[in-house]
């Protein structure tokens, strides 16, 4: 596929995000052919590069992670503390269609790169602001993590059991989520700009809002039955069966069989008939008031058995289940390469290494890696002479740490 058949092909992205956030986000326009311009802080670059497993590089060391967050973009250097540096800024924003930041709020405004300050050199702008709080309210200036959103919004006092402190998600969801948010609205603005009239606007995504648009019936159900939805461990509240269960050779497999149908097919696999066939048990209702008749049931089965016989069991039966996956787990599993969910790129040294597929799957434009996280200010120097900047001016500008 040519570069101009991507479904973003030609938008222009100038990112200043750093960490996850902000950079998920234009990582996913990236992915479907958007040309992301990141800027980095020179020496320094987006911390991120050093976060997690290290791999030896030409520069030291280099975050495994940063090659896949920052994959399809190009890395530029520019110190926004120097007044050269925000009018080379100015001019790439002139040129761009999106502007994605995810600094604490009034960071840009200080810096001379607010929404008006934008706005007025290009009046077509989109300019996505991720945040911990979003850009108004009383606690818009504060300091936000992913971990701040998830607690705010929700998530973590729903995670877990009820007997234990709640707990975090293996990964930072809050951001992953506020990042896609972020492309979702990003993508919305530039419809609206399309076809009404042309004129920008902001795409304010608050991590904590972020998280509690994805908190399902948990605000309906407090105002009018004044429920507070509890930590439930594995099982899925109010749906039944739907939980983690233990084999005979000590594997963890989830079965959710909390469909009518569904339900009554597990039961018959297993030999309980009665259970199938039992008027009160044909409906959620009835079973969620049974849940821990229901459950113990499906332990002892389940741990009767080994994995991979309850699972040809549940298949059998089209009964949906799985194992826990692990890393090991996904790069073996026929299904996650079928998909082509783990792509082969190649480190800086030419050593190959598996990454992450690109999600969602588009029948005609798809996504792809065109190549990973690239060395800090990479791309400095084309893209200045892309904007018309003579080689002696960026020779300059290095010498008066400019870029």
């Amino acid at each position: 596929m040519t570069e101009s058949a991507k479904p973003l092909a030609g938008v222009k992205v100038v990112e200043f995000g750093t960490l996850i956030a902000g950079p998920f986000c234009s990582r996913i326009l990236g992915e479907f052919g958007a040309e992301v311009i990141k800027i980095e802080a020179p020496g320094e670059g987006d911390p991120l590069r050093k976060w997690r497993k290290l791999y030896p590089t030409g520069e030291g060391e280099t975050s495994l992670w940063w090659f896949v967050q920052a994959r399809n973009k190009q890395s530029v250097t520019i110190n926004l503390k120097h007044p050269e540096g925000i009018e080379i800024v100015r001019k790439l924003v002139a040129e761009a269609d999106i502007v994605i930041e995810n600094f604490r709020p009034g960071v840009m405004e200080k810096l001379g790169l607010g929404w008006d300050a934008l706005s007025a050199i290009n009046p077509g702008l989109v300019m996505v602001r991720l945040s911990g709080f979003g850009q108004t309210g009383p606690m818009a200036s504060q300091p936000g993590f992913g971990a701040i959103g998830e607690s705010m919004g929700g998530l973590r006092y729903v995670t877990g059991f009820a007997d234990r402190p709640p707990v975090k998600t293996g990964i930072s969801i809050g951001d992953s989520i506020a990042a896609l948010w972020g492309a979702l609205g990003a993508l919305m603005a530039l419809r609206h700009r399309e076809v009404n009239g042309g004129a920008g606007q902001v795409v304010d995504v608050a991590l904590y809002e972020a998280v509690f648009a994805m908190m399902e019936s948990l605000v309906p159900e407090f105002d009018v039955f004044g429920f507070i939805r509890e930590r439930t461990g594995n099982v899925m509240p109010g749906i039944t069966p739907s939980n983690t269960h233990t084999t005979k050779d000590g594997k963890h497999l989830i079965i959710g069989a909390n469909g009518d149908a569904i339900f009554r097919r597990l039961m018959s696999a297993i030999g309980r008939a009665d259970m199938a066939d039992d008027p009160q048990l044909g409906s959620n209702a009835g079973r969620d008031a049974r849940a821990p008749e229901i459950y113990a049931v499906i332990d002892a089965w389940v741990a009767q058995n080994d994995a991979e016989a309850v699972l040809r069991v549940a298949a059998a039966a089209q009964v949906p289940a799985s194992p826990i996956y692990s890393a090991a787990d996904m790069f073996k599993d026929p299904q996650f390469l079928a998909r082509q969910m783990l792509e082969t790129a190649q480190l800086p040294d030419g050593k190959d290494f598996r990454i992450p597929g690109v999600v969602p799957k588009l029948s005609l434009t798809p996504g792809e890696t065109r190549w990973i996280g690239p060395g800090l200010g990479e791309h400095t120097d084309r893209v200045l002479r892309r904007l018309g900047y003579p080689p002696d001016a960026i020779v300059c500008f290095r010498r008066d740490g400019v870029i």
